[in-house]
């Protein structure tokens, strides 16, 4: 009987800390191809891709992934984007800024499709045709970054090509009008296998980020997490007060810093904001502030 009320007590804070979303920011990939092709929205390749990434990340269900707008709302205040580029240094700390565990940015560095003449031809009112093999291919350079250490958790280099044979205008026309025809296309379906490899990356790099969250008022305690992050109301963790951080002189990567406990506390409203956010009450310790580090228990 006693092992069971153990159990009891214990199990529910093991299925909790199972669920736990990461926090996911993904920011515009840079346009590294000739330029010319856009969305059918009108947006240019790079940030289309991402918005791909955006919505693939958030369809798995396993993370929280941030508003674009929010992600170009802090760019602009902290001034970070007048060179037009995310580095690994400003992905971090917007990242940190904004609250989540993982910043994803890249470079798209092939968007496009060439053909080649298999022999034979024949005339058809007034055009060339010929049998032809069409290749789309898709390239994208990516890096995710731990934002809480600063450190590339993952970079490397995706890349997807279609191909099809058959009887080809001579001027083929290479455009896609809306989103159906965007799907249909080779370079559409390469986009999409190349996304869904990203998604895959991420769901492998993802455990090593420990989670965690911050406090965003310290009387009465709200921290930044909630439904939306898999957090449950009953949920227990522990406050840490990070001390100065140490940055590593040759690198000026951050490796940390010496933590003390401030105390425990327990969520006991876990929709604020619409499940962003959470409320909590304080099982023990006092004078939790504004950034204190919050883990599992």
């Amino acid at each position: 009987m006693r092992l069971f009320i153990i159990l009891a007590m214990v199990l529910p804070q093991l299925l909790s800390a199972a669920e736990l979303k990461k926090r996911v920011a993904v920011f515009d990939f840079e346009d590294k191809t000739e330029h010319r092709i856009r969305w059918w929205t009108g947006q240019p390749v790079g940030e289309g891709m991402a918005d791909m990434l955006v919505t693939a990340l958030v369809k798995t269900g396993k993370f929280q992934v941030l508003e674009r707008d929010e992600i170009k709302g802090v760019i602009e205040e902290q001034k970070l984007g007048q060179s037009g580029l995310v580095t690994q240094e400003s992905a971090a700390q917007v990242g940190k800024l904004l609250g989540v565990e993982i910043a994803i940015f890249g470079a798209v560095t092939e968007f496009g499709h060439s053909q080649g003449n298999m022999g034979g031809r024949v005339k058809k009112k007034g055009f060339g045709l010929g049998i032809k093999t069409t290749e789309a291919s898709v390239g994208i350079d990516i890096r995710f970054i731990n934002t809480t250490t600063g450190e590339i958790l993952l970079a490397d280099n995706v890349r997807k090509a279609k191909s099809k044979k058959g009887l080809a205008v001579d001027t083929p026309d290479f455009r896609f009008d809306n989103r159906h025809k965007f799907d249909e296309s080779l370079v559409g379906k390469a986009t999409r296998e190349a996304i869904e490899t990203v998604v895959e990356m991420v769901e492998k790099s993802a455990p090593q980020v420990p989670w965690q969250a911050k406090v965003v008022r310290g009387q009465p305690i709200f921290i930044n997490a909630g439904a939306l992050s898999g957090v449950n109301a009953g949920d227990v963790f522990i406050v840490y007060r990070a001390g100065e951080a140490l940055i590593d002189p040759d690198t000026g990567l951050n490796l940390g810093s010496v933590e003390s406990k401030i105390g425990t506390i327990r969520v006991t409203n876990n929709n604020i904001g619409n499940g962003k956010a959470s409320q909590c009450e304080a099982v023990s310790g006092t004078g939790f502030e504004r950034n204190d580090i919050v883990r599992l228990k």
